[in-house]
């Protein structure tokens, strides 16, 4: 269990050698961020030994500064103990009632998907947000939004800002030093104020539900947790209250927006980069699907390649390097160590998708790493991009679903190239920090000639 210095700490945020750095260092490291004691895992063997094999003593979550702020410190992600009991069980029952990983949300992604029509040139960042997110949120608020709803479109760039923000320099400084960053100018003071506008937004939606609730006939999330609310009206420790509420609802949209907009527009550019990969996939979604028809998830087993190229496009654009963090609630005996109370445990999921002894080419992109001798999809232990255990991402089906649905449908109906050629698409994110966020490009949509 080796010390690391803060600011060998603040390079590696940055190029995240942290695999190579493990040889040296052993897979559990010890540093210090600003005061707060950091464990960091590395390797698929300690996370997993982590999340899963001791996965009661690793449930609690990490104090981000960040997210503590945003949220208020309530809310399913960034909650602890019996709330975070509470909500997660009642968020995952309530999602799955409503549809999520089941045959009535598959047909809300086809639906939307129809409304996915890319122009000749576009840059895909907020066409996809605006796709993806109306998913979500026919889940948490009940309706679908306009693709020109101006109000809509406002929240997708400052979700999308919000996220890029907390995976640049300022936020990470803003992490690391919280106390020191609040009386500083700079981006981070603008930042808050944006996030601001998506909790009034929420807000107003909590209230026109309010207006209109049937209690006999729940529209969507939050419908039921207001039901739930009254329910437990006379309960002095219920955590069926307005505030958690609002984060919750913040958790989702946020995450349900960017996490999987930013996957399938990381995937369009790996398209355009090995063209060859576009033109397989597309061969293989023509001989199965033809273009008449929206695909389904029963396709997925039909179409081994296209799978295999989407999981790897997870495991290579690796969104989330350094997962959400976790805390110790209570001293924790880990590989014959010690870990105090109150020390904040980072599962490097980086460490996991690009290590050396899981894939053949950890740094390429290879569909390879997905396919056995007779061209079949392989399961990797090591595919862990919606992370594992009792923490893991609460929406990882429905976006194992989106992912799919959506892609497949894009690469029925379009071509995707660029002005200046493949080799003119760089892959290296353009943020990498407790997110990884693609770079922006103008695409081109050539659409393909319908049956």
């Amino acid at each position: 269990n080796q010390l690391i210095t803060q600011d060998t700490f603040y390079l590696l945020c940055k190029v995240a050698p942290f695999s190579d750095f493990s040889e040296t260092y052993g897979p559990v490291i010890t540093l210090y961020l600003g005061w707060q004691r950091t464990v960091v895992l590395v390797g698929y063997d300690a996370v997993k030994e982590a999340l899963v094999d001791q996965a009661d003593d690793f449930t609690g979550r990490g104090p981000l500064p960040f997210l503590l702020k945003v949220t208020k410190g309530y809310g399913l992600g960034i909650s602890n103990g019996e709330r975070w009991r509470q909500l997660r069980r009642f968020t995952l029952t309530t999602l799955r009632d409503f549809g999520m990983g089941r045959k009535g949300m598959e047909e809300w992604i086809q639906e939307e998907s129809k409304h996915m029509r890319a122009p000749t040139s576009f840059d895909p960042t907020f066409l996809l947000s605006r796709t993806v997110s109306n998913v979500i949120c026919c889940l948490v608020f009940g309706q679908r939004f306009s693709y020109e709803d101006k109000q809509f479109l406002r929240l997708l760039h400052v979700i999308s800002e919000v996220v890029r923000f907390n995976s640049s320099s300022w936020g990470l400084m803003y992490n690391i030093f919280p106390w020191l960053m609040e009386h500083l100018p700079g981006r981070h003071q603008t930042i808050f104020a944006k996030v601001k506008e998506i909790r009034e937004f929420i807000q107003m939606k909590i209230q026109e539900h309010k207006e209109t609730l049937d209690p006999s006939s729940p529209r969507d999330y939050i419908d039921c947790f207001l039901i739930r609310m009254d329910q437990e009206k006379d309960n002095p420790t219920t955590e069926f209250h307005f505030d958690n509420l609002v984060s919750t609802l913040m958790n989702l949209f946020v995450a349900g927006t960017e996490t999987t907009s930013s996957t399938i527009r990381y995937a369009l550019s790996v398209l355009i980069k090995y063209p060859d990969i576009q033109e397989k996939m597309q061969h293989e979604i023509d001989t199965v699907i033809g273009k008449g028809r929206c695909p389904n998830m029963e396709d997925r087993k039909s179409l081994p390649f296209t799978d295999v190229v989407i999981h790897e496009v997870q495991r290579f654009l690796d969104i989330a390097p350094f997962s959400v963090p976790h805390y110790t609630l209570h001293d924790i005996s880990f590989r014959g160590y010690t870990i105090p109370k109150d020390t904040v445990v980072i599962p490097l999921l980086h460490s996991v998708l690009k290590e050396e002894k899981q894939w053949a080419t950890p740094y390429s992109f290879n569909p390879q790493h997905f396919l056995d001798q007779n061209g079949n999809f392989k399961k990797n232990p090591a595919f862990l991009p919606f992370s594992a255990g009792k923490r893991a991402c609460v929406g990882e089906s429905l976006a194992r679903m989106e992912l799919f649905i959506f892609l497949v449908s894009l690469l029925q109906h379009f071509t995707f190239s660029c002005t200046d050629g493949p080799d003119s698409m760089d892959l290296i994110p353009e943020y990498s920090g407790f997110a990884n966020i693609p770079r922006r490009y103008q695409l081109i949509a050539t659409p393909r000639q319908t049956e």
